[in-house]
């Protein structure tokens, strides 16, 4: 019969007990050291014997530890706790060789386990600095945006650059945490096999009715081994397929904020424009007829914001959509003005198509084209989805 836990586990589990007071924001313990010398009078309690001694020849259990609490700022790690492997009488058996051998192995596997769930807990971690600093830059930039700021603002690029050095951080934090997962995948394999191995060893001749007992604890802290290693596993494969999205949907973000600041304007900073705030020559059409109708009626015309509003629109209903831009001159006139005019619309059209570039539309996925309309009273660019 064992006696009651000695003080150091008491000390551990009442460290836990605080730490998870702490998380909760209640009040953190103190002083757990002295209390507990003046409850055991400085004694550690002797453990009871084994049935059996230890086997000298095995290896030594590994360390039962979890992922490292992260530093300030960083982010909770779930708990990865590998299995204590317990020690066997050597009984001189060839079977009982076998078991050692396996018992040696598995304990190698405790020994990555803990580590894997460091170097899982230092990715995250690491992940969570480089985007914590990529979102600050890029607030930065669109507070400096939003304001307004000139043209090119070489503060603005230098931001810029940081957000970008971040993200291309983050990116290689995804490597990181790939390797990690072909490195638990071959654990797991590994583990699977040594389940097997334990299997076929007990149908082996020779053994004694210890070596069948310490196979069946072996099978169960194998077993409890692999649970680990899968959940460690999982939560690798959870961290690259967010981490993944992230980068994937930032680098767009990255490419619109780097042409805004080329222009001194934020594209997008105003979500959900409708028809009646595009004013000043702009009109975004209904359904079945073109996206967008620029009209160039004066100098200057400002349709960015709308543009950049109706193809982000556009682009949510049919990712893979293509645009047709249509330089459109009016008819009316001496045949020098419409060709002037004319001119002037495939100018335009040009213009748009070097926006649309800018806010990240391929120039595979745009055509230019010209038409005259009589209706028209000055030139015009019309985008058509196709």
């Amino acid at each position: 019969m064992r006696g009651l836990p000695g003080k150091s586990r008491l000390k551990q589990g009442l460290f836990l007990s605080c730490a998870l007071t702490a998380s909760l924001g209640l009040a953190a313990c103190s002083d757990i050291g002295s209390s507990l010398d003046s409850m055991f009078g400085g004694e550690e309690e002797m453990a009871s014997a084994d049935a059996f001694p230890p086997d000298t020849n095995a290896a030594a259990p590994a360390p039962v530890a979890s992922a490292p609490a992260p530093a300030a700022g960083g982010v909770s790690v779930a708990t990865i706790m590998p299995v204590n492997i317990t020690p066997g009488a050597d009984t001189g058996t060839a079977v009982n060789k076998t078991i050692q051998g396996i018992r040696s192995q598995l304990a190698g596997l405790e020994t990555k386990l803990s580590s894997n769930a460091q170097r899982l807990a230092e990715l995250r971690n690491n992940g969570a600095a480089s985007a914590g600093a990529y979102q600050l830059a890029k607030a930065q930039i669109t507070t400096r945006l939003q304001v307004g700021t000139t043209k090119g603002n070489p503060e603005l690029v230098a931001q810029w650059n940081s957000a970008q050095a971040s993200l291309d951080s983050l990116s290689g934090n995804i490597n990181g945490l790939n390797a990690l997962g072909t490195d638990v995948a071959n654990d797991s394999s590994s583990a699977h096999f040594a389940l097997n191995q334990i299997g076929a060893t007990f149908n082996v001749s020779g053994a004694v009715d210890e070596d069948h007992r310490q196979l069946s604890l072996l099978q169960d802290e194998t077993s409890q081994t692999l649970v680990m290693i899968d959940r460690l596993l999982t939560e690798v494969s959870d961290a690259v397929q967010r981490q993944t999205s992230y980068v994937a949907s930032e680098r767009g973000s990255l490419t619109v904020l780097a042409n805004s600041i080329k222009d001194g304007e934020l594209y997008g900073g105003t979500p959900g424009i409708t028809q009646a705030s595009a004013t000043g020559g702009i009109q975004l059409a209904s359904a079945g007829t073109p996206l967008v109708v620029i009209r160039f009626d004066r100098a200057n015309v400002d349709y960015q914001q709308i543009l950049y509003a109706a193809l982000s629109q556009a682009l949510q209903g049919r990712p893979n959509a293509g645009f047709e831009v249509v330089a459109v001159s009016p008819t009316r006139g001496t045949a020098a003005s419409v060709q002037t005019t004319q001119t002037a619309s495939a100018r335009h059209a040009q213009d748009v198509m070097r926006s649309m570039t800018n806010m990240g539309v391929p120039a595979t996925r745009m055509s230019v084209a010209a038409a005259t309309d009589p209706g028209a009273a000055s030139s015009e660019v019309r985008v058509f989805v196709r």
